[in-house]
């Protein structure tokens, strides 16, 4: 993974990504958020060594099979 970038709101920006432990292993990222209260919608993305970013929408395949679009989570921040 070259890139990761999260979404606050619908608005991106870069994560910080660690270094991949191995070929195929997890690789970590984080990203320093100052949260408001109120709602928020949060989503990340990859893009990969090839300079393919992970889609914001996936084709639908007859068995829900091959999604790899961006997920969004409905997050409450209390003050």
């Amino acid at each position: 993974m070259q890139r990761v970038e999260v979404a606050i709101d619908g608005h991106w920006a870069d994560a910080h990504v660690e270094p991949a432990p191995g070929e195929h292993a997890w690789q970590e990222f984080s990203f320093a958020w100052v949260a408001t209260p109120g709602s928020h919608t949060v989503g990340c993305r990859a893009t990969d060594a090839a300079g393919t970013v992970q889609p914001l929408e996936a084709p639908w395949s007859f068995q829900g099979m091959g999604n790899n679009a961006v997920q969004e989570t409905e997050v409450e921040v209390r003050g």
